[in-house]
């Protein structure tokens, strides 16, 4: 479970991205695309031809769909709670930053046309997991059992993630593969975080 004084940040995006759902409720339906524009969708026009930069980051809180919104706040939970207690607080927001934004200009990159728009924050939670498994791959050898069972679970869900992006029609790959892949180099120089993790995540030893 999330904790307060262990999770604030995941906590706080949790309540960002459920306040951003609420509001695209209120404003006409979270699957309307001219909602979406108008509260910051990832849309490649307004990017490109207006300088809307912004939208790569706005972009991460907004979620087409309430079964959307479930999928990646399980997701955060899960990935964004376990990044912040070993990691630390300040490393989370830096990494949701760059993994999000990487995650929205690489969708852009692969689908810029007038007719797609793009929202969520799946670029983002994956490149958590992507610095996640390299920050475990690089203490490998010192890990306890139990964060080996971590990293293989972590590798599969990722795998298994990549594997349906290509596979089921609908689904921002590019986003995902974006993410992930600045999630992975920002694994290589992150830091444990000076507090150590209590249960139900194990110790590291470094």
């Amino acid at each position: 479970m999330l904790n307060i004084r262990q999770t604030p940040v995941t906590i706080l995006l949790l309540v960002a991205i459920g306040a951003f759902f609420v509001w695209e409720t209120l404003a006409g339906g979270s699957t309307d695309s001219r909602v979406l524009i108008a509260l910051g969708a990832n849309y490649g026009p307004a990017v490109f031809e207006g300088g809307q930069w912004w939208r790569l980051l706005a972009s991460t809180f907004l979620h087409i769909g309430f079964i959307h919104l479930l999928v990646n706040g399980w997701a955060l939970i899960q990935i964004g709670g376990l990044f912040e207690r070993w990691i630390g607080s300040g490393s989370l927001i830096v990494g949701w930053l760059l993994c999000g934004i990487a995650g929205s200009f690489a969708s852009l990159l692969w689908r810029s046309g007038p007719e797609n728009l793009s929202a969520g924050a799946s670029g983002a939670i994956f490149g958590l997991l992507g610095a996640l498994i390299t920050f475990l791959l690089r203490r490998r050898n010192a890990l306890l059992p139990s964060a080996r069972s971590i990293l293989s679970s972590l590798l599969m869900w990722a795998g298994i993630n990549v594997f349906l992006g290509f596979s089921v029609p609908g689904i921002d790959n590019a986003a995902h593969l974006g993410g992930l892949a600045v999630g992975l180099l920002l694994g290589l120089v992150l830091r444990e975080r000076r507090r150590r993790p209590v249960a139900p995540y194990p110790e590291i030893p470094v």
